[in-house]
């Protein structure tokens, strides 16, 4: 089995610094079941790349396991599964965890990376490599492996060469083929135990508590153990609910008290209604919808067959299917409407489909590095044929009393955007997705600080033509 990481930041040469692995030599390592081999086929100023080769004795691997003759006939001296993962860890261990001695500004960088595997076991199919790796960012190439190329006719097998790109930390990358290898194959070669959840949250931090996927990456990279599965899957909630501890929560009680006066919250819902119902939407999606506030606000328009609520934390989406009685509303009316806990930063199929997308006072609680995938997730994948953002309008907070200069209506905001710099965002996303984009607000307009929420109110263009 082959893999190789490529990078084009120059100086390319960098990547042996990140890999504590020097171009000019080859590394090898022993493993119990064969070993392991690092090296170099290309490190120029603009383009090196690092293969590891894995030669694999397979009688080792099965010695003193009882096994029969013909477990020895097996497909683990070349295709990638956990043995990889294993080897992995022993030659890159330093790398997987993001330190490099002389480069550690670079090592906390996100790169130009591409990662080819081959051969790679698709147990699942072909779409699983996507669901996979495009919610984390990538790139995905997929090219189907023959059973026998001398024999077209007999189709393909279960194995892959896979192909990942993308801008993204050498770490992160690491630790995704660590994790989601085994997943893919759906087998280890080894004991599976309660160190297996503790690895296992200690890789998938930070991308795998919100992934789209989490419960089938959880299932099979645990083997399927019930007990280790539901240890993990709490601890990735309590993950999930300590990164967002009160977002929604806060956002209803800090901000809420700053606009109060003025039934901002009131004002911001009763208009989103009446933009859904001019768009003369079927389906919405409440992307971040916290309490359900507009959830059930839109239960209440008989011409919406389809209304979803999106949220990250399952503690607050939990008390949003609370709030809205789920398991109390009649049959006619529990059918048209759904919640789901995911992230709106990755990639997620489940989010397709939808007339309007509504995203009320969310993307300030974003850092503003994760905006592009937001945007990317939103407005490239999921492709409503209308999003309508809100978001405060930070010029007006001077109008707000017991407010400081310069302060924001919420410790949790990451940034609260002028008028000027909202329309620049908005008009740079419509116009590199395909989306026409008007603006409006929400609450007395000031002649001098404008409406208290600003609004943007995107229409995919291809839609808009279609229509006339």
């Amino acid at each position: 089995m082959l893999l190789t990481i490529t990078t084009t930041h120059q100086p390319a040469t960098d990547l042996g610094f990140l890999l504590m692995k020097h171009p000019d030599n080859v590394h090898e390592v022993e493993l119990s079941f064969g070993k392991a081999t690092l090296f170099y086929p290309e490190a120029t100023e603009t383009r090196c790349t690092a293969a590891i080769t894995l030669d694999v004795d397979a009688v080792e691997l099965v010695r003193g396991k009882g096994s029969i003759e013909d477990q020895y006939v097996n497909d683990r001296p070349y295709a990638a599964s956990s043995l990889l993962s294993v080897a992995l860890g022993r030659l890159l261990n330093t790398a997987m965890g993001g330190r490099s001695k002389l480069r550690q500004e670079l090592a906390d960088q996100a790169i130009p990376l591409e990662a080819m595997i081959t051969p790679l076991p698709a147990r699942g199919g072909l779409d699983l490599l996507e669901r996979m790796f495009a919610p984390l960012g990538y790139t995905v190439e997929v090219e189907a492996i023959p059973l026998d190329p001398a024999h077209p006719d007999w189709g393909n097998s279960p194995y892959v060469t896979l192909k990942l790109s993308g801008q993204v930390r050498l770490a992160a990358l690491l630790t995704h083929l660590f994790v989601l290898i085994p997943v893919l194959d759906n087998n280890k070669h080894y004991y599976v135990g309660e160190a297996e959840v503790e690895k296992l949250l200690r890789k998938g931090e930070g991308w795998l508590e919100t992934h789209p996927d989490r419960e089938l990456i959880v299932r099979r990279y645990l083997r399927g153990f019930g007990g280790l599965v539901r240890k993990a899957r709490q601890q990735l909630d309590e993950r999930v609910e300590a990164e967002e501890p009160e977002e929604h929560a806060a956002r209803d009680s800090a901000e809420e008290a700053i606009e109060k006066p003025i039934r901002l919250n009131d004002q911001r819902m009763e208009r989103m209604v009446a933009l859904i119902r001019e768009l003369g939407a079927a389906s919405v999606i409440d992307l971040g919808c916290g309490e359900g506030r507009l959830l059930r606000e839109l239960l209440k328009l008989p011409g919406l067959a389809k209304i979803t609520g999106v949220e990250v934390a399952p503690r607050v989406l939990a008390g949003a299917g609370d709030r809205l009685k789920l398991d109390h509303m009649p049959d006619m009316k529990r059918q048209r409407i759904e919640l789901l806990q995911g992230s709106l930063v990755y990639r997620d199929d489940r989010l397709k489909g939808f007339d309007v997308a509504a995203v009320i006072e969310v993307i300030e609680h974003m850092e503003a590095e994760r905006l592009p995938a937001f945007e990317a997730n939103v407005f490239g994948h999921a492709r409503p044929g209308a999003v309508i953002v809100t978001t405060p309008n930070r010029e007006y907070n001077a109008l707000f009393e017991g407010m400081k200069p310069d302060a924001m209506r919420h410790p949790d905001h990451r940034f609260e955007w002028t008028r000027a710099e909202f329309r620049h965002w908005a008009e740079s996303v419509g116009l590199a997705h395909g989306y026409a984009v008007r603006f409006d607000g929400i609450g007395s307009e000031n002649p001098t600080h404008g409406h208290p929420t600003q609004v943007a109110i995107f229409t995919r263009m291809d839609e808009a033509k279609a229509a006339a």
